[in-house]
């Protein structure tokens, strides 16, 4: 048989190529989720369970005519998340075409650095964490916003610290009996915020701050000279705004060098980050005299839909259970994902119909839809406390600050 010219062959692939593209036989389209977190060293226990949400959520829920993978990006330098690298990932996904929606950041100093950019860029952000009400509120959060005031590219699952410094407050006063409270900070954004949400909160519940202190970066090594001061002030608690990396745990093991580990201790989501037996964890950190009567409060809700179910697959997948927040990272994945098979993966498509406040999202966490100013409608604030039998965080009850209803866990 006479062999076949070379362009007559190119003719036909072609054309086999045009009729394969025309027939609909091509493949799916890739897209990906941005995710933004601390990842590496002292916050590796808040991101890595988080973004595992975001991975088995993307697992669960496959979108017709897509696959869709992840564009990872760690905002932790040298362990600490950092405001100037968040600054520079969120850069880095605005520039990745294939990046429809951002899941991130954790904290709430990143995304004051990051919100700016990706308002302006119209890429919408979902974050499983961040709870500082200025993100989006007031002119703060306006100010935030400025490049495109009225397309918001911001939304959050975690509910804000207005409410999360009156749940502290509520386990100081109510739960432990406090009457009296000393309260350090770490001067960041979340820390300073909830720390002061929490003082103005506790003493409308009638207690007594009898002193608040901010402890800047240089000084998170030794809280020794600090503690003594306030421990000649007899508090009958101590809270502490921040995170574990800013000093959370050291504080709470230097409080029983000074003789202050009988006071009970309490925190926010900061320091909600694993087990005793968990590397650079808060209770890892804070050793096992000052996890005694220590409490933290997360801002989410605990009682899930289907807790039982999200546990088990999670733990199947990676082998160990849930963080604080995966659900959280789950639900915000999900959204997206609800929104790419509704829209597709245009930007402005998905960021217009995640921020339609009449839209509602079934996710993990339960129905979730966001209000004019791209914060969760939920706002319920879980309650937890040290455990000695399991030498972890044990949840007690969750409150509903919308509705003042209060649920407590079974026996």
């Amino acid at each position: 048989m006479k062999p076949r010219p070379l362009a007559f062959i190119a003719i036909v692939a072609l054309v086999a190529a045009a009729c394969g593209s025309s027939s609909g036989t091509q493949g799916p389209k890739a897209v990906k989720i941005g995710v933004d977190l601390p990842l590496s060293g002292g916050e590796l226990p808040n991101g890595d369970p988080t973004i595992k949400g975001v991975e088995l959520a993307i697992d669960q829920n496959p979108v017709a005519g897509y696959t869709v993978t992840i564009n990872k990006q760690d905002d932790a330098v040298n362990g600490i998340h950092n405001p100037n690298q968040g600054a520079t990932n969120i850069q880095t996904l605005i520039g990745d075409s294939s990046v429809f929606a951002v899941v991130g950041p954790f904290n709430s100093n990143v995304a004051q650095a990051e919100i700016p950019k990706s308002n302006s860029a119209g890429l919408i952000q979902c974050s499983p964490a961040n709870t500082n009400p200025g993100l989006t509120k007031g002119t703060t959060g306006a100010d935030l916003r400025k490049s495109n005031p009225t397309k918001i590219a911001y939304v959050r699952v975690a509910t804000t610290d207005d409410i999360q410094g009156q749940a502290g407050a509520d386990i100081a006063y109510t739960v432990a009996g406090a009457k009296s409270a000393y309260v350090v900070d770490d001067t960041e954004t979340y820390g300073k915020g909830l720390a002061d949400v929490f003082a103005t909160e506790f003493a409308k519940l009638g207690g007594t701050v009898v002193g608040h202190d901010g402890v800047g970066a240089n000084q998170q090594s030794d809280f020794t000279a600090l503690l003594t001061a306030a421990k000649a002030k007899n508090p009958a608690f101590v809270y502490f705004g921040g995170v574990t990396a800013t000093g959370g745990g050291l504080l709470r093991k230097q409080m029983v060098d000074v003789g202050m580990g009988s006071i009970p201790f309490g925190g926010g989501d900061g320091i909600s980050d694993g087990s005793a037996a968990t590397a650079s964890s808060f209770l890892n950190v804070a050793g096992p005299q000052g996890d005694v009567n220590s409490y933290m409060t997360v801002a989410a809700i605990h009682d899930i839909p289907n807790a039982a179910k999200f546990a088990s697959d999670y733990k199947a997948k990676y082998g160990t259970e849930p963080g604080a927040y995966s659900a959280s990272g789950y639900a915000c994945a999900q959204i997206y994902l609800q929104a790419l098979a509704k829209v597709g993966s245009d930007r402005e498509a998905v960021r217009n119909y995640v921020t339609t406040t009449a839209n509602v999202f079934p996710t993990v966490l339960g129905n979730v839809s966001f209000d004019a100013n791209g914060d969760t409608t939920q706002h319920i604030i879980s309650y937890y406390k040290y455990d000695d039998a399991t030498k972890d965080w044990k949840y007690f009850e969750q409150k509903d600050f919308t509705s003042g209803v209060t649920t407590t866990a079974a026996p």
